[in-house]
This record gives structure tokens, C-alpha cells and sequence, in this order.
């Protein structure tokens, strides 16, 4: 049965674009200084967006689509930022240094690695910051920048690490191992899996964990490591699940975009024309953001049918963010786009609507929606 739903996959647009139906809009438009890398952008509670770029540097962009500053890092920014309580930005580089940026962009700390930091850093509830880098370590930093601990796994880890209402911290690494660390670094379990994981894991209701493996699978865990089940999806990138308000789970794999029930059957698919790296985000109206390059924007009603098209002149690399009015944020050839559906919705009430969780990117499951079911 299909699920009623809206799925719309998101690309660059203007009003000259508009091929019928219900109309599209942006709210504005802004050039960044060079080609952003495919890193999420970060939403802060007062409109500034942040974004990092192949250039090196970290871009803020005000509410009405201004560059406030530019900061830059010694090389490329493939991790997505997250934003503190106090405003601090969080983000890492292929400088091997994970960075901390006051709101005005002046630097408070740089925090050196072994190697690149492509993960995304996660925001513990005490401010504790966790992340992964290629020298095969998972850190945890405290707010001034001091090393809490290092955990040691056996691969590259640019999974980006997700946060239990419980503080563990659950990631993937290249040695095909998802891991559960304590908030205190120590080992909870591991669960091994037939390929290198990249995939950002999300939490779900009860504390479900789910993540994808570039063995091809989706898998579905209890919080205490062991298996519910695992879905052939054929996927073989980092691609990270989010959900919807209703439990499900949407994934991108390879062309596909995948929708999921919490009991691990597939619901349907939809085809992309070209290789998709990005995650979906999930509005509160049923709607479905999906990043498909070098394709059309199609707006899918509750039945299917497509109720408008527009054509786009260059494909989202990163995955979209949704605001708290429903202002949708993501970048798009050289541009961060911000565009106003016009059945705006804010995030679906769900534990992990979007990539890294909610707009700020703590990667943190920050409540547990009312009423679900869903263990």
C-alpha cells in the first residue's frame, strides 16, 4: 500500500523555472566563494546557515542570504558543522584539525588529529563534542577544546556519530564494524557487518538504531547491539536513513530513493537518473525533501501523482535542512539556496527527521515524539 505522503526531490530553482501547478519560490540565492563539498549546511536558532566549501572555507550566510564572514581552514571542509548551545560552530577539515568558531567567526580553539576529518561532529547534552577521523580514532573533545579520550577502532571512521537519549555515541568505521561507546569512552558493544560503514546512523523510537553498510544492507539494531533486521537496499555509498512522524525510514541507494517501514519491508522506491550521496529531510506535513542531481523537481501528492515539475540548472550536493517555519536550506552547483515551499512545514516530529538529526546538526536525539509505537 502506498504511504500518504509528499515526496519532493529538491534542486535549484527560480521562478522563471516553474512548469505549472502549485508555484515555487526562493527566498534568495548567494554565491558562495568556491564549490561547497557535499557537507550539510547547519541552521542556527537566528537564520545564520554555515557551510563548508572545497575551497576550505566555512561560509556563514545570514537569515536574509548576506555572507556575514568567511573563515578558512587549511583545507577542505567535507564535515557537515553543528552548532553548540552558546552558538559555537563546530566543524573539521581535511587539515587533520577539528575547529571552533565563535558565531563571529573569530576561531576559539583547533583541536589537531592524525588525519583527515570528514565526520561530522555530534553535540553531547554536556557539551561534550565527538567525532571520527581517518586516523582510525573516534575523539571526544570538551567544550574548550581538551581531549576527554580517544577510542581506537580498526579503520578510517568518517561515519559521523550519533548520540542516545542515554549519551552513548554509536558510529561505523572502514573495518566493518558499528560501534557503542560509552560517554565515558568505553566499549558497549560492537556489531560487524560485510562492508566499510560511512553512513551516519539515526536513532528511532526506543532507541532503534539504524544505518547503512556499503555491503549493500540497511540494518535496524536494539540499543543493546543486537540485530531486528537488515534490508538488501544494493547501496554501496555512505548514504544516512532519517524518519518520518510515522516511523518510517527513508534512505538513499545508489539511484534510489528507498522509503522503509519500521518493521524493515519496503514500502517503494523512485529512481534518480544519476549516483545519489545525500540524505532525504522529513516535514511535519508528510513531505519528503530528496536530493536528486541533474534531474527535475517533482512534487509528489499523497497518491503519487505529480502535481507539479520544475527544471533545475545544477544538482543539490549536500543534503537539504528544514527550519523551524519550514524554509528549506541546502547547496546547489556554487550557491546556498534558501526556498519556501508553499505548503511549508516545519521538520517532522520524529526523532531524526534529517541528516545529523535536527537544523543545528547536534546529532543528538533531542526528544521522543509522543504517542509512537514504534520500540
Amino acid at each position: 500500500m502506498t504511504p500518504s505522503l509528499r515526496l519532493i526531490p529538491v534542486f535549484y530553482l527560480t521562478a522563471q523555472m516553474l512548469c505549472g501547478g502549485a508555484p515555487v519560490g526562493n527566498l534568495w540565492q548567494t554565491r558562495l566563494p568556491s564549490w561547497p563539498t557535499g557537507c550539510s549546511p547547519a541552521l542556527a536558532p537566528d537564520g545564520t546557515t554555515y557551510a563548508g566549501t572545497f575551497g576550505g572555507q566555512l561560509v556563514a550566510v545570514s537569515s536574509g542570504g548576506a555572507i556575514k564572514w568567511v573563515f578558512q581552514a587549511g583545507r577542505e571542509i567535507k564535515s557537515s558543522p553543528a552548532i553548540g548551545p552558546d552558538g559555537t560552530i563546530y566543524f573539521g577539515s581535511r587539515d587533520w584539525k577539528l575547529y571552533a568558531l565563535t558565531p563571529q567567526g573569530a576561531l576559539k580553539w583547533a583541536f589537531r588529529t592524525g588525519l583527515w576529518v570528514d565526520s561530522s561532529p555530534a553535540i553531547g547534552a554536556h557539551g561534550a563534542i565527538y567525532f571520527g577521523s581517518w586516523d582510525h580514532f573516534l575523539y571526544a573533545l570538551d567544550p574548550e577544546g581538551r581531549l576527554k579520550w580517544k577510542f581506537a577502532t580498526g579503520g578510517v571512521i568518517d561515519s559521523s556519530p550519533a548520540i542516545g537519549a542515554n549519551g552513548t555515541i554509536y558510529f561505523g568505521s572502514h573495518d566493518h564494524d558499528f560501534y557503542a561507546v560509552s560517554p565515558a569512552g568505553k566499549p558497549a558493544w560492537k556489531f560487524q557487518t560485510g562492508g566499510a560503514i560511512s553512513s551516519s546512523p539515526a536513532i528511532g523510537p526506543g532507541g532503534r538504531i539504524y544505518f547503512a553498510s556499503t555491503d549493500g544492507f540497511l540494518y535496524a539494531l536494539h540499543p543493546d547491539g543486537t540485530e531486528i533486521w537488515r534490508l538488501r537496499t544494493g547501496g554501496i555509498f555512505g548514504t544516512s536513513p532519517i524518519l518520518d512522524d510515522k516511523g518510517r525510514i527513508y534512505i538513499e541507494a545508489n539511484q534510489l530513493l528507498i522509503a522503509v517501514s519500521p518493521e524493515g519491508k519496503k514500502l517503494w522506491d523512485f529512481g534518480a537518473p544519476w549516483w545519489v550521496h545525500s540524505s532525504p529531510a522529513a516535514a511535519a506535513n508528510g513531505t519528503v525533501y530528496c536530493p536528486y542531481p541533474w534531474q527535475e523537481l517533482l512534487d509528489f501528492g499523497p497518491d503519487r501523482t505529480i502535481e507539479w515539475t520544475a527544471i533545475e540548472k545544477g544538482g543539490i550536493n549536500g543534503s537539504p535542512v528544514i527550519g523551524p517555519d519550514g524554509t528549506v536550506y541546502f547547496t546547489c552547483a556554487d550557491f546556498m539556496t534558501a526556498y519556501a515551499p508553499s505548503n511549508a512545514a516545519p521538520p517532522a516530529n520524529s526523532t531524526w527527521p534529517m541528516f545529523r538529526a535536527d537544523a543545528r546538526h547536534t546529532g543528538r536525539v533531542q526528544h521522543s515524539p509522543a504517542g509512537s509505537t514504534h520500540s
